[in-house]
């Protein structure tokens, strides 16, 4: 049972698996000296993998009435969190009411507000290291391991149509939950997108790397289970084999990132494109204290590089 003691001083909760071990723990204090958030303090409460629905009620509740505790970001427990808590909150903005997850706890005029914050921070993350007009130029696809909140962001930052052509070509999703798969492919409906979209059950990493060696050049690879984070290991085994100029996204940027151990190990002749959670972190958090503490953080220039510098100084892992 977690110990949820009245906050003495404003408090974000991070509300994860092993939130301990995250670098905001160190990050946060720097930060908020740096944005002038005087005796603002960060704590975890960790909770195993889709954990009872009375136990995300109690951690909501108890937000919802400390007076210094001032919101949340979840991560692992997004969609378990909304589906147990949403009669709790007073406003649940489109984001979070569309693709069913809460990603990030605010207060604003004595209300609570929940909000789906990924949509945002995953696409400025995408953004910031895809190449140029990179789908429009190859025609590549989407391949996301693990059918959870960041899968349901990317694949909808992924298919706005305000991107023009630059869209891929095919979206694949795997999961080793067939209810996860359902929950996505009727959000995906919801959408309405005219971009081609196959699930695939996939209870065994070998399911996975079929699917990656049917991909065209150029695809975009994610690894969105939490393995190598929140548990050990990878969606792939070390047999796979990525298409050519690949890009390999990890969302997780700590932990044992076998799975971008397993992209290195291929031929340099392949020329894939290797990127861990770092940024994707940093824009998470960003976009949250902003809601948390209604302050104004830009997403990208000088003012976004100084925080940036700042979390690589007190330590990236």
């Amino acid at each position: 049972m977690q110990d949820l003691t009245p906050a003495s001083q404003p408090t974000l909760y991070f509300i994860g698996v092993t939130t301990g071990s995250s670098s905001i723990m160190k990050v946060f204090p720097a930060w908020a000296r740096h944005l002038g958030l005087q005796d603002a303090v960060i704590k975890g409460i960790d909770f195993a993998p889709h954990a009872a629905a009375a136990e995300y009620r109690r951690a909501v509740e108890f937000i919802k009435r400390d007076p210094l505790s001032m919101g949340a970001l979840i991560t692992t427990h997004k969609i378990d969190l909304y589906k147990a808590c949403q009669d709790l909150f007073d406003e649940i903005d489109p984001h979070a009411r569309f693709m069913g997850e809460t990603s990030c706890i605010s207060k604003l005029g004595g209300k609570l507000v929940c909000h789906a914050k990924d949509p945002i921070s995953s696409g400025l993350a995408l953004d910031g290291f895809l190449p140029r007009a990179h789908f429009a130029s190859t025609g590549a696809e989407v391949f996301s391991m693990g059918a959870g909140g960041s899968t349901i962001a990317l694949t909808w930052h992924l298919t706005q149509a305000s991107r023009g052509s630059d869209r891929p070509s095919r979206i694949v999703v795997s999961n080793r939950s067939p209810e996860r798969l359902e929950e996505i492919r009727r959000i995906h409906a919801e959408m309405a997108g005219d971009i081609p979209c196959d699930y695939v059950l996939a209870p065994r990493p070998e399911n996975n790397d079929a699917v990656v060696a049917a991909l065209k050049p150029g695809s975009l690879v994610i690894n969105a289970t939490g393995l190598g984070k929140d548990a050990p290991g990878s969606p792939l085994t070390d047999a796979v084999f990525f298409p050519e100029s690949a890009i390999v996204w990890d969302l997780n940027y700590r932990g044992n990132l076998i799975f971008l151990d397993q992209a290195k190990r291929q031929p340099v002749a392949s020329r894939l494109q290797v990127v861990d959670g770092w940024t994707y972190f940093l824009q998470g958090w960003t976009q949250v204290i902003a809601e948390v503490f209604h302050i104004a953080i830009p997403t990208g220039g000088p003012s976004f590089e100084v925080l940036s510098g700042i979390a690589q100084a007190t330590g990236k892992g």
